[in-house]
């Protein structure tokens, strides 16, 4: 079940319905507009929270057509607005008219390729991840909110691909490499570059980006502290501590500039 989040005079209200079903029960309300409105408020709130800076990047796929998706124009993201947000199919190519978009934006379109149950994505700079890509130390869930990473983060290494490079994500064979080694899982981290956050809602993929990153933070404080001896959360806990972060959607939400 996909939560499926629609404006009602300036509020939003969630309704637990596939989305799918939300659409055909109200034939003339496929508002691409709300849509519209909740990628740029993703956005928003990923810059205003430190998980995206003035780089990085969040798309949410088309519930209706799934095989399109929406991702802004190369822009940094604090300063998105609906006029930037464009259409993409598959292959990571503009419907409609060219746009200067992000570089990245493969990381996108092949992943939505192969992981069908993916309906939003993060790629993000997260600076206290970095660490975890460049080391021998995986990174494990040592915080509850942070339960989605209980299966294990692989980590992507462009070189083991492409040799040397920018570390960028510049091709759709790049970005292939990069959903393969994401797999089924719901983050992979990027050596030298970042991380991408893959998840069934575009709620549910900003919360696992945000708490990613402090996940990270927290888990190098604990390392710190008792070297190997951390006890992170067992596979049955981080089961059962899962989590859909509207409440810090709504935080996060009240917390943007007016």
């Amino acid at each position: 079940m996909i939560t499926r989040v629609f404006w009602v005079f300036g509020l939003s209200v969630a309704a637990l319905f596939p989305v799918a079903e939300v659409l055909r029960s109200q034939p003339g309300e496929r508002a691409p507009e709300a849509l519209v409105a909740e990628l740029v408020l993703a956005n928003h709130i990923l810059a205003n929270e430190g998980v995206l800076d003035g780089y990085g990047h969040v798309s949410v796929r088309d519930p209706v057509n799934r095989d399109h998706y929406h991702l802004a124009r190369s822009k940094a993201p604090a300063l998105i607005t609906a006029a930037d947000i464009i259409e993409y199919d598959l292959d990571s190519a503009p419907v409609g008219a060219a746009v200067a978009g992000y570089i990245e934006r493969f990381i996108h379109g092949e992943i939505y390729r192969v992981r069908p149950d993916v309906m939003a994505i993060v790629h993000c700079h997260c600076p206290d991840v970095i660490p975890f890509a460049a080391t021998s130390v995986p990174m494990r869930p040592v915080y509850h909110m942070a339960s989605f990473i209980g299966d294990g983060v692989p980590v992507f290494d462009i070189r083991k691909t492409a040799g040397t490079t920018d570390l960028l994500i510049r091709t759709p064979e790049l970005g292939r490499a990069l959903a393969g080694e994401l797999g089924r899982k719901s983050a992979a981290l990027m050596r030298g570059h970042g991380a991408v956050v893959a998840a069934a809602s575009l709620h549910l993929v900003v919360g696992q980006a945000y708490y990613l990153n402090l996940n990270a933070r927290l888990q190098a404080q604990a390392i710190q502290l008792a070297g190997g001896n951390v006890a992170y959360l067992d596979s049955e806990e981080a089961k059962k501590a899962t989590q859909d972060y509207e409440r810090s959607w709504e935080f996060w939400k009240s917390r943007l500039p007016r």
